[in-house]
């Protein structure tokens, strides 16, 4: 898919702020620096529309990307990051679960995960909670390109593993630097809104 018109529609914190539900949304989650800004400028070939930072927790609202009034992306703020203080981390989990609980036209999760590093106890409270809402998600694997190839099995085994994923189905390896499996991953969104 080609998105020629891409914008930041709107940043909300609570549900009166979020935009009508006349399009499928396609949210990103995944721990902070995991690389969900680089992801969606890399999807849409854009170098700045989601704003990326070498500090994790910038994202503290939901920002939600209208891709030419075909479906939105929506940027949730990042978990896990442990220099904000527990009652900021409190709010983003908050925001999190209230967007993911009460959007009808959210179609597919994207959990975002950094292929280097095991998935964190919040990758997986993460994944079971998308179990448990009955969310459709694919899981993203970012930084790939940080790994050799020779390695990229055993990684692939481990989040398998760690995830208890009946297959690595669910597995769609991503690099911002190279773009590798951003085509993979164009397929599955446009599964998801069509």
């Amino acid at each position: 898919m080609k998105v020629q018109n891409p914008k930041l529609e709107i940043t909300a914190v609570k549900l009166d702020q979020y935009p009508s539900m006349d399009k499928p949304e396609i949210a990103l989650a995944g721990r902070s620096n995991v690389g969900k800004s680089s992801f969606i400028n890399t999807l849409i070939e854009r170098k700045g529309l989601a704003r990326t930072s070498g500090q994790p927790g910038k994202t503290q609202t939901l920002n939600f990307y209208n891709m030419d009034d075909k479906f939105r992306f929506v940027d949730v703020p990042g978990y896990g990051y442990a220099k904000v203080s527990k009652t900021d981390r409190a709010r983003w989990a908050k925001m999190i679960t209230e967007y993911l609980t009460n959007r009808d036209n959210l179609v597919t999760l994207l959990l975002l995960m950094d292929f280097r590093h095991e998935p964190t106890e919040l990758d997986i409270q993460m994944k079971e909670f998308a179990d448990e809402l009955d969310i459709p998600y694919a899981i993203v694997l970012t930084k790939v390109d940080k790994i050799k190839r020779s390695q990229r099995n055993k990684h692939i085994s481990m989040f398998t593993k760690k995830l208890e994923l009946p297959t690595s189905d669910a597995l769609f390896l991503f690099s911002s630097e190279t773009a590798e499996g951003k085509d993979d991953i164009w397929e599955v969104i446009e599964s998801q809104i069509n």
